[in-house]
């Protein structure tokens, strides 16, 4: 009792040092239409993680409607002791590492809001406590629900693309897209690489986004995965996710995760549709491939999560896809309707372990894939397309999306459909149906809704109908504005002028730190799968080297002829070789053949540049180097040859990667993130690299 007391009294002190006369009493009446000032961090589901001993705090002006705006200027803001932690004039906490207590206060003049800090004694992040305040007035959340209309909570859920208008590449906000974003409440939008050509460009088209959207702070995302998935145009390269994955290093994972993070923050793109946690263990699958990290569970898991978190430490929103898993595809669901037939437990085993291990470790969000899971869901419909009975894919299946999500696995977060114009449920479904099947099902945001009039229109009418329960809008509304409050995706006041917005983008977006990056992570990468006592060149001066190839082979020349300057390049374009062509590859002391596959076709031994390849291999008096330059799966075609490297992706930073390597400028040290088969067996293992 007596340390109550105590405590008491000391709250009352600390209180009087930060609170004006007269807080908690009655005041009198006041405009209705003035809002209230307050602190992010005290609404319930704002974060107050504290990291590298500082924390900025935010204010907030709450209006009657329900909105609520980030506020900066006519604040002051004051510590109670400043022994403890000390806050500058924007509201940035830095915690001197000695053990306390301290209150910390922001007002206008005429408001006043305060959070409690609690210090054990150090900088950590376990050391330091922040206490939100606790009463109604800080429910954020259902304040803006209850003021809400239906059509204001059903476009939190929409977010359509606007890639072209007119037959012209969207890159700069147009009157009728603006009136879009107003008219249907729009609470995102998703930007493709038509969009973003330049970074300042990019910076005012996002600007011009968020001032478009009327109350809450607009979700600006992007497919931002790195490798054969990179939308910026003015950003930085990454090699991606099964480069990534050759590496084994969860830290450059991290690395690259924050490096995208930063550069799309800048940009004021607070969503990235990435990172892709699905385990490519189907050599044969069109649309994933290099998108994975690989095809262990495991690693696709580690690699993943540190992915994510790299990512969410820049505040922009992270999502794992495409659950519950399309890696064990042979279709392309942008195509047809790819199935996964295995059972629960296997998909426990492999598919759905990253997608556990991302949700325990709070992924943002989950985008859910145009595959049906028939040992999940036998439910049968009726095609639109040609009235056959069709399974149901798991973007439209409650057993899929509540059943296994939400209540076997346990996940919160936000659900996001992927694209709903790709055929795997365009043609079998219709626009509206489509839509209301997915949000039935458990779906929070509809991405890339075919019609959005229509679409909004068939959502308004099945809410009346009853067809759609409103308590399933606003469960999906309270999760959409959760995540954009954790995040700190607010409107702003006060926005910062563009030229500051756009001066900041140009310093962080491709800049020299993340080139850095990038060019460690294409390094690491490079595997080495076959070396018959080849590799590493060490070519005499005038030595004749041969760079062969179709997809990407001037870049491999120029990336080889760096390093060595008697290079040719023959391009052969799928075409027979002249006899001069034929002449120089006899000739060649070297030649260095790159191949690029994408699907099955183009790795088969009948596909043309295959036909070619063996054909070198059959002239070469010289040795050759096979380089796969995107899928590690190329030497399936040519075995017999002398070496291979795998490299992971087409950027500058892979092929100058690979050319060091072959020179033993670059110590190779990947490892295979799959495995390769053969035709008899397993060509190479799971975990091949080798080294100099």
């Amino acid at each position: 009792m007596k340390k109550v007391g105590q405590w008491s009294v000391m709250v009352v002190l600390v209180l009087g040092l930060v609170l004006p006369p007269g807080q908690g009493a009655v005041q009198a009446e006041e405009d209705s239409e003035r809002p209230d000032l307050m602190l992010l961090e005290n609404v319930p589901e704002a974060d107050v993680s504290v990291k590298d001993g500082t924390f900025d705090l935010t204010a907030l002006h709450v209006y009657g409607d329900g909105s609520f705006k980030k506020v900066e200027e006519g604040l002051s803001w004051a510590a109670s002791n400043k022994k403890v932690v000390k806050v500058n004039e924007e509201g940035q906490l830095t915690f001197t590492g000695k053990p306390g207590r301290s209150w910390v206060a922001v007002s206008n003049g005429r408001d006043k809001d305060w959070i409690f800090v609690y210090v054990k004694g150090g900088k950590k992040q376990a050391d330091i406590h922040i206490q939100k305040n606790r009463g109604e007035k800080y429910d954020l959340i259902q304040h803006a629900m209850d003021e809400m209309s239906m059509e204001e909570k059903v476009g939190q859920m929409l977010m359509p693309d606007f890639r072209n208008w007119d037959g012209r590449n969207v890159t700069k906000m147009l009157p009728e897209i603006e009136d879009l974003v107003k008219e249907y409440h729009l609470g995102g939008v998703i930007l493709f690489r038509e969009n973003v050509v330049t970074t300042e460009q990019t910076t005012e088209l996002v600007a011009d986004y968020q001032n478009a959207a009327e109350k809450y702070g607009l979700l600006v995302t992007i497919d931002q995965e790195g490798g054969i998935v990179t939308r910026l145009q003015s950003g930085t390269d990454f090699p991606g996710n099964m480069a990534l994955g050759a590496t084994r290093s969860e830290e450059l994972s991290r690395d690259v995760g924050r490096a995208i993070g930063e550069e799309l923050s800048a940009l004021g793109i607070n969503m990235n549709l990435a990172p892709d946690m699905d385990v490519n263990n189907n050599p044969d699958n069109p649309v994933i491939g290099v998108r994975s990290f690989g095809e262990n569970p495991e690693l696709v898991a580690d690699m993943g999560q540190a992915y994510m978190a790299g990512l969410q430490e820049t505040g922009v929103a992270a999502t794992a896809k495409h659950f519950p898993g399309h890696g064990d595809t042979a279709v392309d669901s942008h195509i047809g309707l790819p199935e996964v037939p295995h059972d629960k437990e296997r998909l426990k085993e492999v598919e759905l372990y990253p997608f556990q291990k991302a949700m325990d470790a709070g992924i943002d969000a989950v985008m859910t894939a145009h595959v049906t899971f028939p040992e999940i869901d036998d439910t049968k419909v009726i095609s639109k397309k040609d009235g056959e009975e069709i399974a149901l894919p798991a973007t439209l299946s409650k057993k899929v999306l509540t059943g296994l999500m939400r209540e076997e696995m346990g996940y919160e977060g936000l659900v996001i459909t992927d694209a709903l114009n790709m055929n795997a449920i365009q043609e079998h479904f219709g626009s509206v149906d489509a839509v209301i099947r997915a949000i039935n099902a458990g779906t929070d945001i509809v991405l890339m809704p075919v019609g959005l009039e229509e679409v909004a229109g068939g959502i308004y009418e099945a809410v009346g109908t009853g067809e759609i329960e409103m308590k399933t809008i606003e469960d999906s509304v309270e999760r959409i504005l959760t995540m954009k409050i954790r995040r700190g995706i607010i409107k702003a006041e006060q926005p910062s002028s563009l030229e500051d917005q756009v001066a900041n983008a140009k310093e962080i977006v491709g800049s020299d730190e993340h080139k850095q990056v990038e060019k460690e992570v294409a390094e690491k990468s490079i595997t080495l799968v076959k070396n018959d006592q080849i590799l590493p060149l060490q070519p005499e001066q005038d030595d004749q080297i041969v760079v062969v190839g179709d997809s990407f082979s001037s870049s491999l020349a120029d990336a080889v002829k760096d390093v060595h300057e008697q290079t040719t390049l023959i391009d052969h374009n799928s075409q027979a070789f002249t006899s001069e062509q034929q002449t120089a590859l006899q000739e060649a002391d070297y030649i260095i053949a790159g191949t690029y596959t994408y699907n099955v076709w183009t790795r088969s031994p009948d596909h043309p540049q295959m036909k070619r390849m063996k054909e070198i291999l059959e002239m070469a008096e010289g040795k050759v180097i096979g380089v796969g330059i995107r899928n590690p799966y190329d030497v399936m075609a040519y075995p017999e040859v002398d070496a291979y490297i795998a490299q992971y992706g087409f950027r500058k930073a892979s092929f100058t990667a690979a050319a060091s390597t072959i020179f033993g400028q670059n110590q190779p040290s990947g490892k295979l993130p799959v495995t390769i088969p053969g035709e008899n067996g397993v060509l190479y293992e799971y975990g091949t690299g080798l080294s100099y």
